[in-house]
């Protein structure tokens, strides 16, 4: 392959990778985009300006190197391109796939501020890794020496699985505790398949298993499991995530018909699996043949419309109370959304719903955007006398996460929370004022991105190596 010069932006379009069409991608789960080739992924590639200060790697989380990497891709290097993504990210194909680059790396890139359009970061950062699966150089850790600590996380999300890979690679001995049937978390069981398709993240938990990390699956950590896991390993990392849903407390909330989103997209990708799903087969938890309807702005909610679609859907219609400049979920989701028949209805939002024993249509109160609030953003204020019922026979609540009780769940009253119920930790190592254990993530900064949650598993790992070394150099004294 020719090599590449860069700061080819002013003569190269940005060009992302082909999208399906809606009326194909409407019927399946199946990603959406399609792969770059390689002259293609080199092209793109090369219009990075190679900027002296690179906003696009100090906007990322992680910090990942990415002027290098897409350097080494325009030159045809893509073997050390690999190697460079990889050395700052555990998941460098699933942030290529599902972080929101565009509030991020390509959110911040210098050639969009001048008018050029940005660099496909994360498109090349997935074409990277993919091609390093297929090519064989992506390896299960083989540690040069095997340590005799251990290291106990509870959860097997995005957190926990790369502080699992940061430990084993130290050679420290590693079990990963997960209440589900397979590792993953939210990337497994949240995260529908047209945006992360689910053998992604299996062969990931496959190089862990191939590498040393032990699993327990089907796990439900309580006050004795608990105990015996910080009996059994010389430092525990929580990495449970949030899985509590919010709720609406409002006239009608009880009906049949009213669900959760976080069941309704476990339901979904558990059949993707063919698990029997009773909740899915009794029509509870699938969208065919209803008219949905789906509360909320975030990227759980673009999920929800985008399944219900997928699913058969008459109709499906977004609720969301202030506009769409404000909405906090990924504006490139909301086109897809709207490209596959989804009907966003802006400023709206709901005050009760209908129906008898099953719910039968929501009650719509129009919204106007006010004075801002404390977080500078404008306070939705009700319209007078603006209101009507929206129907459906199916209504998605997803208006965000909460954690659970942790130190009720695991007979841990000592576990130090804050007043939102995230576990106090410290900024950086994660570790908590109970003796050996940590908590990353979601657990502790609240309902966040997938980025954020490997970034805090590398450093805690990190920061359990520094200790685990200091402790071993003082016994040797």
């Amino acid at each position: 392959m020719a090599k590449q010069p860069m700061l080819k932006f002013v003569q190269i379009d940005r060009d992302m990778p082909k999208k399906r069409a809606a009326t194909d991608r409407r019927d399946d789960f199946h990603e959406i985009y399609a792969e770059y080739a390689a002259e293609k992924a080199a092209e793109q590639a090369s219009r990075c300006s190679q900027c002296g200060v690179p906003y696009c790697q100090s906007h990322c989380p992680l910090h990942n190197n990415i002027p290098d990497w897409l350097r080494l891709t325009a030159t045809g290097r893509l073997e050390e391109a690999y190697q460079t993504s990889q050395a700052t990210n555990t998941f460098p194909e699933i942030c290529g796939r599902i972080c929101p680059q565009d509030r991020l790396c390509e959110g911040n890139c210098v050639i969009e501020q001048s008018g050029h359009g940005t660099v496909t970061i994360g498109a090349v950062e997935k074409y990277i890794t993919d091609t390093a699966w297929e090519e064989g150089w992506v390896k299960p850790v083989d540690p040069s020496a095997e340590r005799p600590e251990s290291v106990g996380i509870i959860g097997g999300g995005p957190g926990g699985l790369a502080a699992a890979d940061m430990l084993r690679r130290a050679g420290i001995q590693v079990t990963v505790y997960d209440r589900y049937d397979r590792a993953g978390g939210l990337l497994m069981y949240g995260i529908p398949g047209f945006k992360l398709e689910k053998d992604i993240v299996q062969r990931r938990n496959n190089l862990l298993a191939d590498g040393g990390v032990a699993f327990e699956l089907n796990c439900d950590v309580n006050e004795e499991k608990f105990a015996e896991i910080r009996a059994r390993h010389d430092a525990v990392i929580i990495a449970t995530g949030v899985y509590k849903s919010r709720e609406l407390t409002m006239p009608g909330s009880g009906l049949a018909g009213i669900e959760k989103a976080i069941d309704f997209l476990t339901a979904s990708n558990r059949k993707s699996f063919g698990d029997e799903v009773a909740d899915f087969d009794n029509g509870r938890l699938n969208a065919e043949g209803k008219k949905v309807v789906v509360i909320g702005g975030g990227d759980t909610a673009m999920d929800c419309v985008r399944t219900s679609v997928r699913q058969g859907a008459t109709s499906v219609k977004c609720l969301y109370r202030r506009d769409r400049a404000n909405m906090p979920g990924s504006q490139r989701e909301t086109q897809n959304a709207e490209e596959e028949g989804v009907i966003f209805e802006w400023l709206s939002a709901p005050k009760g719903f209908t129906g008898d024993d099953t719910v039968s249509g929501v009650m719509v109160q129009k919204m106007r955007l006010g004075q801002p609030d404390a977080s500078g953003r404008q306070a939705p204020e009700e319209i007078e006398g603006a209101d009507y019922v929206e129907e459906a026979d199916l209504v998605i609540k997803a208006l965000g996460f909460e954690p659970e009780d942790l130190p009720a769940l695991f007979g841990q009253p000592d576990l130090p929370v804050t007043r939102w119920g995230t576990v106090k930790a410290a900024f950086q190592t994660g570790e908590t004022e109970m003796d050996g254990v940590y908590a990353i993530g979601d657990i502790v900064r609240g309902a966040s991105l997938v980025v954020w949650a490997i970034r805090d598993g590398r450093d805690c790992a990190q920061a359990i190596i520094d200790r685990f070394n200091s402790k071993a150099a003082l016994a040797a004294e």
